[in-house]
C-alpha cells in the first residue's frame, strides 16, 4: 500500500505546501483521535474526478472503539456516498450528522463531523471525525475530551491548527489518556483527569490544582506562558528528584485570540532511567576502548625501546613489524572511542575512519620520500563492529605493507606515478575491499595460499578464520613492465553462524 504522502501527491495532486500541511496534521493524529473518542480521517478530491474522494490517512483512538474494521487508506468514495465530506469541501463550513453504521455494527450509530482544511486560502481536503454514539450517559471525562475535540476541529477549519513551528517532545508525545489538565484564558486549571492528578503526585504535588496556575503548584510554567504567547504547542520536562514528567501545552485559539488551552502529561521516568543507563554503558565502552588504545601505545613504546637495544637487523625489523601491527589495532580502538556520530554504539564505527589513519601510518613510516606513492581511498565501507574492523585493519595494513615492499622496485616508474587505490564496495550482504596498485605485479604462478611470509600468512588466516571470507590476488591489464596488482578481500558483514567455544548439549 502506498504511503499517505504518495497518495496525496499522485492521486489528490497535492503540491509541496499541501503535503507539508498534511504531514503536520498527521503528526497530531494521536491527539485528534483520542479527544474525538473515535476515528479521524483525511480525505481529498482526486485529480481525475473531483466528485470522487480518496482517503489519504486515518488514525484510531486509544480511548474508544473504532468504527472501521479494515484500513481505509486509499479507499475511494463518490461524493454521493460521502455527502458531509463533499459539502464541507464545497461550502468551507463544518458539517455534522448522525448516520447508521454498517452491518458490522448492528443497531449502531456514528456521529460524523466533517471539517474543511485549507492551504494558502485554498481548500485542499477534509478532516472527518467519526465516533460511535454512546448508548449510555457520557462521563465528565469523555465530555471534556469531546469539547476539546470540537474546539480543535474548529481551529483546523480556521487555519490555526496544526501549529507551524511547534517543537516535538524528546521522549514521545504524551497521549490524552496519560494525563490532562484543561486551562482557561488566564492559565488557571479548570479540569484535571485522574491520571494528571497521579502525575502531579509523583512530582510530590498533592494540592488540588483546580483554580490554580502551574506556577502556583511550585512548577515552572514557562512552557504554558510561551504556548499562550506564541500560539503554538510547547513541550517541557518537569523534574523532581528521580521523577520526570513530559508536559505539552496546546493553546485553544478563536478569532486569533487564545481563549484557553490544555496540558498533556506523561510520566517518562522509566524511559529517562533507561536512557541514562544506555548513555552510561556507551560512555563505559568508549572509555574501555580509550584505555585499550593507551595500553597498546605503551606496548608499542616498550617494543621501540627494546628495538634500540637489539643489534641484529633481523630482530630490529621483527620488532618494528610488531609495532606497526599493534599500531593498526590501536587505531581501531581510537576510532571507536572517538566516534561521535548519531549511530555510534561504542562497538562499531565507519571503517573509512579506520582506513584513513592506517594509510597515513603507511605513508609516514614505510615509503621512501625519494619515490613517493600516492594513496587513494574510494567508496564507503559503512559501519563495522569490532569483531570485523579489528582483523580487517590488520589485513589492510599488511596488504599496504606488501605493496610498498614489493610492488614498486627502483626500476618501476609508471607514467602516472606510483598509485595505490583502496576501495570499498558492497554486493548483497558482503563487503568487498580492494587494494590495487599500478606496480610490477606478482610473479607468474604466484599462489596466495602458498605464501610463506609472515605478513601474507596473517592476511590469509585473518580473512579465512576471522572474517569467514575469501582473498584473491590477480595481475592487472597494464603493460608488461607494470601490469599492476589487485588484491580483493570479500567477506560477509555478519557471521551469525560462528561458534565460539565447544557446543554443550542441553
Amino acid at each position: 500500500m502506498a504511503s499517505p504522502i504518495k497518495i496525496a501527491q499522485q492521486v489528490a495532486g497535492f503540491d509541496s505546501a499541501a503535503v507539508e500541511h498534511l504531514q503536520r496534521l498527521i503528526r497530531t493524529w494521536g491527539l485528534l483521535a483520542d479527544l474525538a473518542l473515535g476515528d479521524v480521517l483525511v480525505m481529498a478530491p482526486t485529480v481525475d474526478d473531483p466528485e470522487v474522494y480518496v482517503v489519504l490517512a486515518n488514525v484510531r483512538a486509544s480511548t474508544a472503539t473504532t468504527v472501521y474494521v479494515h484500513d481505509p487508506i486509499g479507499d475511494r468514495h463518490r461524493s454521493t456516498n460521502r455527502p458531509l465530506a463533499h459539502q464541507a469541501f464545497v461550502t468551507g463550513e463544518l458539517q455534522r450528522a448522525v448516520v447508521q453504521l454498517g452491518p458490522h455494527f448492528p443497531d449502531g450509530e456514528a456521529e460524523i463531523l466533517a471539517v474543511p482544511f485549507r492551504v494558502n486560502g485554498e481548500p485542499v481536503g477534509v478532516v472527518l471525525r467519526e465516533r460511535r454514539v454512546f448508548q449510555r450517559e457520557i462521563l465528565l471525562l469523555e465530555q471534556t475530551y469531546l469539547d476539546l475535540s470540537d474546539r480543535i476541529m474548529q481551529m483546523i477549519a480556521d487555519g490555526y491548527f496544526p501549529f507551524v513551528g511547534a517543537n516535538e517532545p524528546q521522549y514521545g508525545a504524551p497521549r490524552v489518556g496519560d494525563g490532562l489538565l484543561v486551562l482557561d484564558e488566564n492559565r488557571r486549571v479548570v479540569f484535571q483527569s485522574p491520571n494528571a492528578v497521579s502525575a502531579l503526585h509523583r512530582l510530590a504535588i498533592h494540592r488540588t490544582p483546580t483554580g490554580l496556575r502551574i506556577d502556583d503548584l511550585g512548577l515552572d510554567d514557562s512552557f504554558v506562558r510561551t504556548a499562550y504567547a506564541m500560539k503554538v504547542g510547547v513541550t517541557q520536562e518537569l523534574e523532581r528528584r528521580d521523577v520526570t514528567v513530559t508536559t505539552r501545552c496546546l493553546p485553544i485559539i478563536k478569532d486569533d485570540v487564545v481563549e484557553g488551552g490544555f496540558i498533556l502529561m506523561r510520566d517518562v521516568s522509566e524511559l529517562k532511567r533507561r536512557d541514562r543507563m544506555l548513555l552510561s554503558k556507551d560512555a563505559t565502552i568508549r572509555e574501555i576502548h580509550h584505555r585499550v588504545k593507551n595500553n597498546l601505545q605503551t606496548i608499542s613504546s616498550l617494543l621501540r625501546l627494546q628495538a634500540r637495544r637489539v643489534e641484529s637487523e633481523e630482530g630490529k625489523f621483527a620488532l618494528s613489524e610488531s609495532v606497526r601491527r599493534i599500531g593498526a589495532i590501536a587505531i581501531v580502538h581510537e576510532t571507536l572511542a572517538n566516534d561521535a556520530s548519531e549511530d555510534a554504539s561504542g562497538d562499531d564505527a565507519p571503517f573509512e575512519d579506520v582506513a584513513r589513519p592506517l594509510i597515513r601510518l603507511i605513508e609516514e613510516g614505510l615509503q621512501s620520500p625519494d619515490d613517493p606513492i600516492r594513496f587513494v581511498l574510494d567508496g564507503e565501507a559503512g559501519r563495522l563492529p569490532l569483531i570485523r574492523s579489528m582483523p580487517l585493519a590488520v589485513v589492510l595494513t599488511e596488504l599496504l605493507q606488501n605493496v610498498v615492499d614489493h610492488a614498486f622496485p627502483k626500476e618501476c616508474h609508471p607514467a602516472d606515478g606510483r598509485i595505490v587505490t583502496v576501495s570499498f564496495s558492497t554486493e548483497e550482504d558482503d563487503l568487498i575491499v580492494s587494494v590495487a596498485d599500478n606496480g610490477q605485479g606478482p610473479p607468474v604462478g604466484f599462489d596466495f595460499a602458498e605464501a610463506r611470509g609472515l605478513g601474507l600468512t596473517l592476511v590469509h588466516t585473518f580473512v579465512t578464520a576471522e572474517l569467514n571470507g575469501t582473498i584473491t590476488m590477480v595481475r592487472g591489464d597494464g603493460p608488461d613492465e607494470a601490469p599492476g596488482t589487485a588484491t580483493v578481500v570479500r567477506f560477509p558483514r555478519t557471521w551469525e553462524d560462528r561458534v565460539v567455544g565447544p557446543a554443550i548439549d542441553a
